[in-house]
């Protein structure tokens, strides 16, 4: 008989699906020790941070709600016109004084001729006026020598009446009585005369006063339209539209051939002259003084700290400047903690260094260190 065959134990390999040929033990868990070190440096990080926060607030001032602000010029045209010519370009640096347009000057020439002619036909009426004058002063010295003679026949007939009246009455009748009676009517008469030629001679002199008076009427319009004149040339200049400053031209809307009112905005020029407006809370003023330095870094110009001066604060809120103010005399009250302007003044070598950078509305981050001495404070 034949033994039978031996069996060997068969051993079995488990594989997981990556194909690895054995099983790999499971991870410990992490000891305390780790978790009380990562919790520690959490705490500790955390301190550093909270302690560096209370340090600044009570040593810096700081906010985001800061902007560029500087002068801007509206161009406006002073007469209405048809703009002829545009000598200017969008951004250009102008200077005070440049011509940045011209209107047609037809109108305002026609109308300086038109007051002009009427000068010159007033001057004329003045001359016509100086004539009849003299016309009148004449009249008026030939009725006054009508006058004198009208009174010297009424003397004559006065003494003619006087001895008529001692020739004849109740003891002596050297002449009839029709001849007293006629010397009588005689002097009535001439008294008469006087009367009248002394109305004539005032009625003389009143058309000389007259006749000045209408001189004058004339020569003051001829001053009403030489001031006409004057406003007539004026226009004409207006027509020369130019720069009332130095800077960068911006907001350009004219063009050739457009016809533009008397006020309408043409375009506008920025001040290279520009500041920073920082609007602090009222809660943030206790430690900030006029002279202060600031640090400014503008959001265009990343990574550029500014050096700027605290210059002044301003006389009220920003709320009350808007332009409809709360009205906080009402029921329903909440305290809001109101933001005061601040000018911050930017020194002349960073403007004259970012000359054309810094525009008007960048927003920027205004910084003040709180403990400035007070010799860097001036």
């Amino acid at each position: 008989m034949q033994n039978p065959a031996k069996t060997e134990p068969v051993t079995l390999v488990a594989t997981n699906p990556a194909g690895s040929a054995a099983v790999q033990p499971a991870e410990k868990p992490p000891s305390k020790v780790r978790v009380f070190g990562v919790l520690g440096v959490l705490i500790l990080a955390g301190l550093g941070f909270g302690g560096r926060m209370y340090w600044r607030s009570q040593n810096f001032v700081e906010t985001e709600n800061a902007y560029v602000a500087g002068h801007v010029h509206p161009i406006s045209a002073r007469i209405s016109g048809v703009v002829t010519k545009v000598l200017v370009d969008d951004n250009q640096i102008v200077k005070e004084g440049q011509v940045i347009a011209e209107l047609d000057p037809a109108d305002q020439g026609v109308k300086l001729e038109q007051i002009r002619a009427q000068i010159a036909s007033v001057e004329q009426q003045v001359l016509q006026a100086d004539a009849q004058t003299a016309q009148a002063r004449a009249s008026a010295s030939a009725a006054q020598a009508q006058v004198a003679q009208a009174q010297a026949l009424s003397l004559r007939a006065q003494q003619d009446a006087e001895r008529y009246g001692q020739l004849y009455n109740t003891q002596m009748k050297a002449v009839a009585k029709s001849e007293l009676d006629a010397a009588n009517a005689a002097r009535t008469g001439a008294l008469a005369d006087v009367a009248a030629r002394k109305d004539a001679a005032l009625a003389a002199q009143a058309q000389v006063g007259a006749a000045q008076a209408a001189r004058e009427v004339l020569k003051a319009q001829i001053k009403v339209l030489q001031a006409q004149a004057k406003d007539a040339q004026l226009q004409v200049t207006y027509n020369r539209i130019v720069a009332p400053v130095s800077g960068r031209l911006g907001k350009r809307n004219v063009e050739v051939g457009a016809r533009v009112q008397a006020g309408q905005q043409l375009a506008a020029i920025v001040e290279d002259k520009v500041w920073v407006t920082a609007n602090f809370k009222e809660t943030q003023l206790a430690g900030l003084k006029p002279g202060q330095e600031v640090d400014v870094v503008i959001d265009a110009l990343p990574g550029q700290h500014l050096k700027a001066r605290l210059d002044s604060f301003s006389p009220a809120s920003g709320n009350q400047f808007a332009l409809l103010p709360a009205d906080n005399a009402t029921g329903n009250f909440t305290k809001i903690v109101q933001r005061v302007p601040v000018k911050l003044t930017l020194a002349d070598a960073d403007l004259q260094r970012l000359a054309g950078r810094l525009a008007p509305g960048m927003s920027a981050l205004a910084e003040v260190d709180l403990r400035q001495s007070p010799d860097a404070q001036r």
